[in-house]
């Protein structure tokens, strides 16, 4: 009588070890409800909201408050200012509460303006960008309106170049901020509460090898980048028309460097903590400043340029700087050769480091 056929599990047609582990995560990964609608809807519903809000419509017109009459009538018709006549105090009041972005103090000659012609004032305020463009466009407008005309014919010519609206910058970042999330807190929360339930121990007495059940992790994560990257990126050419003008290949490569750049980060914050709380703080601690530096929301140029090298070797940054180069279609060795390479060196030593200090006990 024959042998009867080894179980799954066996050497008999079983999968590999590595494999397995691999599969067990990704059955742990969708049997969590939180963590799917973290990874898949909220980057979705959070590009929607910013989308909306930040959506591309004409410039509204620089709101304007003027003192006298006769200055208010001039500027009536200009075309990019909505004027309204209003008391000095309360158009100051109204100024510092940003209501207005200039406010026009005008007479017709005083100790205040002297001369026979009407005089202004204009008070704005010099740090917002909006009050100083305001002020401009009034004086602009007012000049004209009292005869001024300009020595040098001009001419507008509006260019709409790819990739310049808010949203078309906003996706890419939420793309690499989602994969750094999702790769820090699936990973170092999986790992953390194994360890609490004196689960690594248990693994590490069997004949698995310890590389196997790390590697699983990376694997895992590099399996759902599929996923994480469709879900936001098709989501912005449905509803907002952000288009991939480079090549798939560059955002394959991106995307998957940066997925084992910040799988190997998550491991190595998991490598020691026995809480969550513990896990928790060093996450936060690794996330919250490249959420504010990495330029996921608004441009880390706005930073001293003394930063900008610091910031650029984050791996976020170098994420985000890729994921927009493909975006707008630039080279892809001159484009994102760099930020690749960034990533590939936070992923190796990371993933190193972890090994070597990880806490199986």
């Amino acid at each position: 009588m024959s042998e009867p056929r080894e179980r799954r599990g066996g050497r008999g047609g079983a999968l590999h070890p590595l494999a397995e582990l691999t599969r067990v995560r990704l059955l742990e990964f969708r049997r969590e409800p939180e963590a799917l609608f973290w990874v898949f809807v909220f980057p979705v519903l959070l590009a929607v909201a910013l989308g909306i809000a930040f959506r591309e419509k004409p410039p509204a017109p620089y709101q304007v408050g003027v003192t006298d009459s006769a200055v208010a009538q001039r500027l009536a018709g200009a075309e990019d200012l909505d004027v309204e006549p209003v008391g000095l105090g309360e158009g100051l009041d109204a100024l510092a509460r940003g209501r207005f972005d200039v406010v026009i103090e005008g007479a017709g000659g005083s100790e205040a303006f002297p001369g026979d012609g009407p005089s202004v004032r204009y008070h704005y305020d010099p740090m917002r960008p909006e009050s100083r463009a305001g002020q401009l466009a009034a004086d602009r407008a007012l000049q004209r309106a009292f005869g001024r005309s300009d020595p040098v014919p001009t001419g507008l010519d509006p260019v709409s170049a790819a990739g310049s609206r808010y949203i078309d910058f906003l996706i890419p970042g939420i793309i690499g901020m989602n994969l750094m999330g999702s790769s820090l807190w699936g990973i170092g929360f999986s790992i953390v509460v194994a360890r609490t339930r004196k689960l690594l121990k248990r693994f590490a007495a069997t004949p698995m090898h310890r590389s196997h059940y790390l590697l699983s992790y990376v694997l895992s994560r590099l399996l759902f980048l599929v996923l994480e990257v469709a879900a936001v990126a098709g989501l912005g050419w449905w509803i907002f028309d952000v288009r991939i003008e480079g090549p798939l290949v560059g955002v394959l490569v991106v995307t998957v460097a940066a997925a084992l750049a910040f799988a190997g980060l998550g491991l190595f914050l998991a490598a020691r903590p026995e809480t969550i709380e513990a896990v928790s703080g060093w996450m936060n601690l690794v996330m919250l400043p490249q959420w504010l530096l990495s330029g996921s929301f608004f441009s880390y140029e706005r930073f001293p340029e003394a930063v900008w090298p610091f910031i650029q070797a984050l791996p976020l940054t170098a994420t985000n700087d890729a994921l927009r180069a493909v975006y707008r279609g630039e080279p892809l060795v001159a484009g994102i050769g760099l930020q690749v390479a960034i990533l590939a060196a936070w992923g190796v030593v990371s993933l190193a480091l972890a090994v070597r200090r990880f806490r199986w006990q």
